[in-house]
């Protein structure tokens, strides 16, 4: 009986016990959804706030005050004739009107669009392959122990260190039809001059050319910090099961490479997608309109055509966001289903 008793009281204090951390548990999570957690979490981690809010506010004005004029813009029929000028001292004001989404209809419905879309994402794909593929030969090379190693990568690195225009105008007389050392050295040989710049199909080759040229350093020293972050004792074990040298890069390298490879290759697309001082610099879009992107045309379409159609690059600019936003979001569904966390 004495027994009993005991046994009812512990277990009526154990239901006391749970019953308060329960209570306690459903207090803790009310006053995380009370308002007043918010100003105790400001209060405790103010330091936390305080460093970064130079970088929201400076991010705010640089990003976040020309996308929402951006936004704004493409919703009115600015130009360069109604907008705010001033003219000497005389100060006019804007008279441009609100039309909603009618330059996004008209866009749209343009087979221009579609061809400069067609165009961006070829290049883009072409770009990014021959990038990465070359970036990740080079970094397995560089991955070994031979003689002179470290003169290879500052020669591999050095593209990468030259800013990009000097790159480009290097290139561009490379190319040159005329007195360009590409045709200098096919004429040497009996070929004839191969017109670089001035054929469509030959200008498509020799941005992505130029491109890749830019990018492969990037890419190689980024495979190269992920395949160096490989444990070798799984290289070792591999090889003692006899597997060969094409086994051990498909069943080790490019699993160990997959968190590097997803993040390079989307950084890698978004950067060629806008990938205007190649375009701009190399061919002005030409011969034509051939190596024309979305980017640029909006750049001609703000700055070069007449009248300047501000609304109308606005437009395009925000269709730009669009598809890299569309493309994020569908590669960010592709990398979860495979498991990945990103």
């Amino acid at each position: 009986m004495a027994a009993h008793t005991s046994q009812s009281v512990a277990k009526a204090a154990g239901d006391g016990v749970g019953d308060d951390a329960g209570a306690r548990g459903r207090s803790r999570r009310t006053d995380s959804r009370n308002p007043g957690g918010l100003r105790r979490a400001l209060a405790t981690h103010w330091y936390a706030w305080a460093m970064i809010a130079p970088v929201v506010l400076v991010l705010g004005v640089i990003i976040g005050w020309p996308l929402v004029r951006g936004i704004y813009l493409s919703l009115t029929d600015a130009n360069e004739r109604n907008v705010s000028r001033t003219i000497g001292a005389r100060h006019i004001e804007a008279t441009y009107e609100f039309v909603g989404l009618d330059n996004y209809a008209a866009v749209l419905s343009d087979p221009v669009f579609l061809q400069r879309l067609v165009w961006t994402v070829m290049w883009t794909v072409a770009c990014v392959s021959v990038t990465f593929t070359l970036g990740l030969v080079l970094a397995n090379m560089l991955n070994r122990d031979f003689r002179g190693r470290a003169a290879y990568r500052m020669a591999l690195i050095l593209p990468w260190a030259v800013p990009g225009f000097v790159s480009v105008f290097a290139w561009r007389f490379l190319f040159n039809r005329d007195s360009g050392i590409l045709n200098k050295i096919l004429d040497g040989g009996g070929i004839a001059a191969v017109p670089w710049l001035d054929d469509p199909t030959w200008a498509k080759f020799s941005v992505i050319t130029v491109n890749v040229w830019l990018g492969v350093p990037f890419m190689m020293v980024a495979l190269l910090g992920g395949l160096q972050s490989i444990p070798g004792e799984l290289y070792e074990a591999a090889e003692m099961d006899g597997a060969s040298a094409w086994q051990r890069f498909r069943h080790i390298t490019l699993p160990g490479l997959r968190a590097v490879s997803m993040t390079v290759i989307l950084l890698s697309t978004i950067w060629t997608f806008n990938m205007f001082p190649v375009i701009f610099l190399l061919t002005r879009g030409g011969p034509g309109d051939s190596t024309e992107i979305l980017v640029t045309q909006a750049f001609r379409e703000a700055f070069v055509e007449s009248p300047r159609d501000f609304a109308g690059s606005a437009t395009w600019g925000v269709l730009i966001l669009a598809v890299l936003m569309i493309f994020a979001l569908v590669y960010r569904r592709s990398l979860r289903k495979q498991g990945e966390v990103w």
